[in-house]
């Protein structure tokens, strides 16, 4: 079924940025008995996968929701269950990454995280900074208002004159300045809203929603919201004669 549906992708009109928020871990482990612990490391397998086949088709950006500025609220457990897998991920991956030629970014507030996560985040941006395959932008310790609070922030202290404010100055003072707008937004596990992902980046995104659960969703279903994607007529808000 993958390569059918892989024949019936238009590889000359790929979205140029993607957005994951990869939700249903702790539910599908629920579902198994497992602990919840248990779905967070079946996702982390799932979006390593993800991240192989949208390397392999030829996407440029795909941003992860990893770890949002709500996540924080969590079971103090589970809260540092997470920093220790994304720090483990971070340390074991580079050979992944640098097989496939993937640049690795930070989107989030650096500073809120433990220092040896900062410093696993550093050292994996510098490793893969000069790479020309896919950009994977990892969302941690992210949220879409709070990027908007820290861009201000960063304008008000370089004194930018009021009228001289736009919507360039705006996203040049975020996380990655040069990071395109989002195309295809994919939401796995039922819920239907943003969580505060992407919401600046996302203006104009199409927005997939699925009932799959992040570990159980594969690339036959990343395919086929691809192929979803490509049917739509996007208008950003013109009138197409």
């Amino acid at each position: 079924m993958s390569q059918e549906s892989l024949s019936l992708i238009n590889k000359d009109s790929l979205p140029i940025h993607i957005g994951i928020i990869m939700d249903g871990n702790g539910r599908w482990a629920k579902q198994k008995g497992l602990i919840r612990t248990k779905g967070h490391e079946e996702g982390l397998k799932k979006a390593k996968l993800i991240a192989k086949v949208a390397s392999n088709i030829g996407i440029k950006y795909l941003t992860l929701y990893v770890f949002s500025t709500e996540n924080w609220k969590r079971t103090q457990q589970e809260v540092g269950f997470l920093m220790n897998l994304i720090h483990s991920h971070l340390k074991q991956e580079l050979k992944f990454y640098s097989d496939n030629k993937i640049r690795v970014k930070l989107l989030g507030n650096m500073e809120g995280l433990p220092k040896n996560i900062q410093e696993d985040i550093l050292e994996t941006e510098e490793e893969t900074k000069d790479f020309d395959g896919l950009t994977i932008c990892l969302a941690i310790n992210y949220g879409g208002r709070d990027e908007l609070v820290r861009s201000v922030k960063k304008i008000i202290n370089k004194q930018v004159p009021a009228e001289s404010v736009d919507e360039k100055v705006i996203s040049d003072n975020f996380d990655i300045p040069d990071l395109p707008d989002v195309d295809l937004l994919i939401r796995t596990g039922g819920e239907l809203r943003l969580s505060n992902f992407l919401i600046w980046h996302a203006s104009y995104a199409e927005l997939i929603f699925t009932k799959t659960l992040w570990p159980d969703y594969n690339e036959d279903e990343f395919y086929d919201n691809i192929l979803e994607f490509q049917k739509r007529t996007r208008r950003f808000g013109a009138v197409i004669q």
